[in-house]
């Protein structure tokens, strides 16, 4: 089981399996995979061994690489060879060739810089506002994105389903989850304290925001989170990665 996230680019380089999204929906990975924005946790289940390299697509990325609407594609997956071309299946075919991994690595950013269109200034500055937002609060509300990009609820609806695959209020809801997460995980805080700090209803909503977009309730998280659920909640502790990057 994996958390909610970023859209996340796939090259399987062995094995296969299957994709059971939030609302049920189960999608056979292709060779070379884009799995949208999700939000809800998402199960994989591998049929063989696996190696696989895969890379965050962060808003800004998704603009430069994609272009399409985010929203379009919140919960599922697509066969990027098929949308994109055989210069996937190519990298692919060399990601398999190629015996050192760090070599790979190395090559695939240099293929992924090629496949991306330049952004502008102004939106590389809403992105960043909008991270910062989603990243800084321990429960972000709506009227502080507003007031920051001094844009209307629904302008920044628009930008933030196109960029994000959401609008705002569904982000705050999926960030505040994620935040609380790594502080259960990480900081071994008591799950009561942060129901209180998030403004959450009451435990019962608390519990099912943590179960929708983690997969676990609260009580897992703490004593017995799986490997996938702890290595992802770690982010958190890397540095070198975008603040946002850390806790989605």
């Amino acid at each position: 089981m994996t958390r909610a996230d970023m859209p996340q680019l796939r090259f399987m380089v062995a094995g296969h399996g299957d994709y059971e999204f939030f609302d049920g929906r189960v999608a056979t990975t292709p060779e070379v995979c884009l799995v949208g924005p999700t939000m809800g946790a998402t199960r994989f289940l591998l049929k063989s061994p696996a190696e696989v390299y895969g890379v965050s697509v962060l808003p800004l990325g998704w603009l430069a690489m994609c272009g399409t609407d985010a929203s379009q594609h919140v919960d599922t997956l697509f066969d990027v060879v098929q949308r994109a071309g055989e210069r996937f299946q190519n990298e692919l075919e060399r990601l398999r060739a190629e015996p050192d991994r760090d070599v790979a690595a190395a090559g695939l950013w240099d293929f992924l810089e090629s496949e991306l269109s330049p952004v502008s200034s102004q939106m590389i500055a809403l992105v960043s506002a909008i991270d910062e937002w989603l990243s800084d609060s321990d429960s972000p509300q709506i009227e502080d994105i507003v007031e920051t990009t001094g844009l209307s609820a629904r302008q920044l609806a628009r930008y933030t389903n196109k960029l994000y695959g959401a609008p705002p209020k569904l982000l705050a809801r999926k960030y505040r989850a994620l935040r609380c997460a790594s502080q259960i995980v990480i900081d071994k805080k008591n799950w009561t304290e942060l129901c209180d700090e998030g403004n959450f209803y009451d435990q019962s909503h608390f519990i099912r925001e943590i179960k929708q977009f983690l997969g676990h309730t609260p009580h897992q998280l703490l004593h017995d989170p799986t490997a996938v659920a702890r290595l992802t909640v770690q982010r958190r502790a890397l540095t070198g990665l975008a603040k946002i990057n850390r806790i989605s």
